[in-house]
């Protein structure tokens, strides 16, 4: 088996804090986790910021459609 893990690595110490399963019962509620860039992180560093902007940009889009002003890029 070849090891690329580096020596210096020691997976007891890693996970001795590590918990199994730990968004299991967000994930069975229906929560969706994504990693967010880490530019985008910085941006928006809470749950409520993330989703605040999410929020405006589907009204943008709302908007957009409503007046037939839909970018080539947003139809896509």
């Amino acid at each position: 088996m070849n090891d690329e893990l580096r020596p210096e690595y020691d997976l007891k110490t890693l996970l001795k804090s590590a918990k199994r399963n730990k968004y299991a019962a967000r994930y069975r509620e229906g929560t969706n986790l994504v990693l967010l860039a880490p530019d985008i992180a910085e941006a928006f560093p809470t749950e409520k910021a993330v989703n605040d902007a999410l929020r405006l940009v589907i009204k943008l889009n709302q908007i957009q459609e409503k007046t037939g002003r839909v970018s080539s890029r947003a139809a896509g």
